[in-house]
């Protein structure tokens, strides 16, 4: 019995570490240029395009997780997610821009959206007693991966050149994703041991044993705020992620190399902050948690603003990574917290559409005052903020929350 949710939990870890890989993409961008001579903005749009497409999708594969179960979307993440990077080398290989925006960036993220909604809600159903951890387990493993990915990417593309990079790396994660996606299966009700089912409805303690359906969540305003909340913390992180070389040596004098080890830095952050708070919020409860996280980005941003040395703008930025991390590991729990668990993937899968814009809004935002004003001051300014509006949140939510249900409850 736990050792059948432990090989989930892994087939979960491995199956995100495939689809991660997109935070990879940088390795690929400059040899895509000098082999094609297309704009790096051009080329980095792929990236966007497929950002975006994942958190639009995964809002109805979120469904179709529930509906289907995680083993269909699991394989049908592995197809079109594996067939996005082949379709890739292809474009490379007739110089073809549209083909790769439809391969990587529409094919791939849909791909990529079915696939990050596939294993989480799973593996917290898994978990009932340790939610936090559950989530922070799979999502860590989406952080991790271009750890993994980079360094063979690099050896392919030194050996057997870029296009079929892709090849082999498509047929990979197809092979991988596929095998893994049939041990990623729901819990049956005789599956876990009755004090676990009993500690999952003590832990939801604003839910009041109610287990909301995805329209039913949707439609309150608990939803919206933690919509909001989760949208402005990916604003944030997204688009220091996005600038945090030039942005280190603008700000700070940091040499070229310098920076680049930063920014190795800072993705091991990104990964162990998504197990790390989610661990934590299984202790402190989730509000709380991200109650400290918009508190730790608040203090962080502004040291960034007052202190422009070297070392302390990485400290910075590493605790700042660390929480944008934390936000994608602490929500699916936050979500079963407060809505429960029975259309848990189809309620994530909304929330993700938070991604999908912030995606696009945090590095425009961060560009374009940097190209207008040449500083960075004005947009670091505004992130602290909307990040005290987003604390203002978490603090009101709680409240609000309550509120609802008493009003649910009455008109039963």
């Amino acid at each position: 019995m736990f050792k059948k949710r432990n090989v989930v939990a892994f087939a979960g870890v491995v199956f995100h570490l495939m689809i991660g890989s997109v935070y990879a993409w940088s390795v690929f961008s400059k040899p895509i240029v000098a082999a094609t001579h297309w704009s790096e903005s051009a080329v980095s749009f792929a990236f966007s395009l497929a950002i975006f497409c994942l958190g639009m999708s995964a809002a109805f594969m979120g469904k179709a997780v529930e509906k289907f179960g995680p083993t269909a979307t699991g394989v049908f993440s592995s197809i079109f997610f594996g067939a996005g990077i082949a379709l890739t080398g292809l474009s490379i290989h007739l110089h073809s821009l549209p083909l790769l925006y439809l391969g990587y960036g529409i094919i791939g993220g849909i791909g990529l959206g079915a696939g990050y909604v596939t294993p989480v809600s799973t593996i917290v159903k898994w978990f009932p007693d340790r939610r936090g951890l559950a989530a922070g387990l799979a999502i860590m493993g989406f952080g991790f991966a271009s750890l993994v990915t980079s360094p063979i990417a690099q050896y392919l593309m030194d050996t057997v050149g870029l296009v079929n990079t892709f090849y082999i790396l498509g047929l990979a994660y197809f092979v991988v994703m596929i095998t893994a996606s049939f041990f990623i299966k729901k819990p049956k009700e005789n599956e876990l041991p009755k004090t676990m089912n009993e500690k999952m409805v003590i832990r939801s303690t604003y839910l009041n044993g109610k287990q909301f359906t995805a329209n039913e969540a949707v439609k309150t305003r608990s939803f919206r705020l933690l919509w909001l909340m989760f949208f402005i913390n990916i604003t944030c992180g997204i688009g220091l992620v996005s600038a945090a070389s030039p942005m280190a040596q603008s700000m700070t004098g940091m040499s070229v190399a310098k920076a680049t080890i930063m920014v190795g830095i800072i993705g091991l952050f990104n990964g162990f902050g998504r197990l790390a708070w989610a661990t934590l919020s299984d202790y402190i409860g989730r509000p709380n948690t991200f109650s400290l996280i918009f508190i730790t980005d608040i203090v962080m941003l502004i040291l960034m603003l007052i202190f422009k040395l070297p070392m302390v703008f990485t400290v910075a930025l590493c605790l700042l990574l660390s929480c944008y991390g934390a936000g994608f590991s602490v929500i699916p729990a936050y979500l079963s917290d407060v809505f429960g668990t029975k259309e848990l993937g189809a309620i994530h899968g909304y929330a993700l559409t938070a991604w999908a814009v912030a995606g696009l809004v945090g590095p425009v935002l961060l560009s374009v005052t940097h190209q207008i004003l040449h500083t960075y001051i004005v947009t670091i300014t505004v992130f602290v903020i909307i990040d005290l509006l987003a604390l203002l949140v978490s603090y009101y939510i709680r409240k609000d929350f309550v509120a609802e249900i008493r009003n649910m409850q009455e008109e039963m």
